[in-house]
């Protein structure tokens, strides 16, 4: 049985998994997930300064639209939840989310190709593979059910779904690369 253990935590380090604590490589790759985690939060402020820069108004809008919040009854549901009294009017504060959205999302991308090319852990790639699903998904149902119509119960609801295939996504990405890992 030892022996067995012994095989697999070689077997991981030639396919570039964590070695074991206290190893250059360990040092290295904390060093490098660090240099990532701040090239992302500089970038993510960056992103959020750029969209109020090229969104006039912006903090007016959004002040326009948390003003216009009402609790609104849930269709189909005897639930209230808060709700724009008049939601098509906020098509500002919409554009600037789907903005934010489809850049986040293909920034993720960019950091993925980056996690691959620097031998990240499997389980950071599959975080940010599942992160490009949801903010690519969120950028495509902020076009689709807030800026062409505006269906507010609706678009929170496949956010949820969203969600939910997100992590299935990440959680299939996890599975292929351990049956890879296996052969």
């Amino acid at each position: 049985m030892p022996r067995n253990v012994i095989w697999n935590v070689m077997r991981m380090n030639r396919k570039g998994q964590e070695r074991l604590a206290g190893s250059s490589w360990n040092r290295s790759s904390r060093r490098r997930e660090r240099l990532l985690s701040s090239i992302s939060t500089g970038f993510f402020l960056a992103l959020v300064g750029l969209v109020f820069i090229f969104t006039p108004y912006l903090f007016e809008r959004i002040l326009d639209f948390l003003r216009d919040l009402i609790i609104s009854p849930v269709p189909h549901l005897g639930i209230s939840l808060p709700a724009a009294e008049s939601p098509g009017i906020h098509l500002t504060v919409y554009l600037a989310a789907q903005r934010f959205c489809l850049i986040w999302g293909l920034f993720q991308a960019f950091m993925l190709a980056l996690r691959f090319v620097l031998h990240s852990p499997m389980k950071t790639r599959a975080e940010t593979f599942s992160s490009i699903i949801y903010w690519l998904g969120s950028a495509l149902l902020v076009q689709k059910m807030l800026i062409e119509t505006t269906v507010w119960f609706e678009y929170w609801a496949a956010i949820i779904m969203l969600l939910g295939l997100s992590l299935v996504a990440r959680a299939v990405f996890l599975e292929v690369w351990r049956q890879n890992l296996r052969n």
